[in-house]
């Protein structure tokens, strides 16, 4: 059976001709009854059908709207962290939050009817889907992100070495800014300005804990994004090499110098070594004839015999 509204509806346009007609029919000197058919028939047609359905319970309803909110919430935060990327610093809060909402439309609400079945009415009711597509997309960005290797376990707040790394990127700015007011930068090449003297030690700290974190999580990561760091931490070291080598023309002095020199020096050495050890070695086989003394005296005898002869 179909519900009383549809029937309201279906009924509409008759009941509406039906109350024109009659006054039609009346003449034009029913003039009143025409205008009370046309403002009657006004005020069926604005009562159609509730612009709100009630297609959920009240329950469900609330659900979809607080998942609504923080859809929009999370969209937001993520577009005004975009550049420079502040992702998982600024908008882990509003992930959370929502992965607890979808969470909470995908458990049942009240009893196991029909009826209360959040889950059912709302994610897979429908071809489209919406709030399914819509988790699916802020998981995968969240994922592509690597936000979970600059959070603690609980994802709820940043981990402490990203934490560490973050204080020692605004120290370098901090430094860079420092050091260029009132100077006009030579942008040639070689150039070692005052940035690149000053700031030589907190920059070469972040480079060596940004080195640090990449081991680390190489070694110790198995999913797909585990060879990389989050975003933030990716983005913000970029843009501090960028300005050390492009912007300032720095260079970062090589720790390894002494060693590399040292292995350089010794596989040119090889060669020589090479080459007089195989001459030495050849010399000592050579066999240096030697006439015993018996040899020797009877040799000189019978030269004096034939000198005498």
């Amino acid at each position: 059976m179909a519900p009383p509204w549809c029937l309201c509806r279906a009924l509409l346009p008759a009941l509406v001709f039906a109350l024109l007609g009659l006054a039609a029919a009346a003449g034009p000197r029913q003039t009143p009854a025409l205008e009370l058919a046309e403002e009657l028939a006004e005020e069926l047609w604005s009562a159609g059908l509730p612009g709100d359905l009630p297609e959920l319970e009240p329950e469900c309803r609330s659900l979809l709207a607080a998942f609504a909110e923080g859809s929009a919430a999370l969209t937001g935060c993520l577009g005004r962290r975009a550049r420079p990327v502040r992702l998982c610093q600024g908008c882990h809060g509003h992930y959370r939050r929502l992965l607890e909402q979808y969470g909470s439309i995908a458990r049942a609400v009240g009893n196991s009817s029909e009826s209360h079945n959040c889950a059912k009415s709302i994610l897979t009711s429908d071809r489209l889907q919406i709030v399914v597509t819509l988790s699916e997309f802020f998981n995968e960005t969240w994922e592509a992100a690597n936000c979970a290797n600059c959070l603690k376990n609980n994802s709820e707040g940043l981990s402490n070495s990203t934490e560490e790394f973050l204080d020692l990127f605004n120290k370098s700015l901090t430094c860079f800014e420092h050091n260029l007011q009132g100077q006009a930068i030579d942008l040639s090449p070689n150039n070692y300005t005052e940035v690149c003297k000053n700031c030589n030690e907190t920059y070469t700290k972040l480079n060596d804990l940004y080195n640090h974190l990449q081991r680390m999580n190489r070694q110790g990561g198995e999913s797909a994004h585990s060879a990389h760091l989050c975003i933030d931490v990716e983005d913000a070291m970029n843009i501090t090499r960028k300005l050390w080598s492009r912007t300032f023309n720095c260079s970062l002095p090589c720790s390894d110098t002494v060693p590399v020199i040292a292995v350089s020096s010794f596989i040119l050495f090889l060669p020589i070594v090479f080459y007089l050890s195989s001459f030495l070695h050849s010399k000592q086989k050579k066999r240096i004839l030697i006439l015993p003394k018996r040899i020797q005296s009877n040799a000189n005898l019978v030269n004096i015999q034939e000198k005498y002869s």
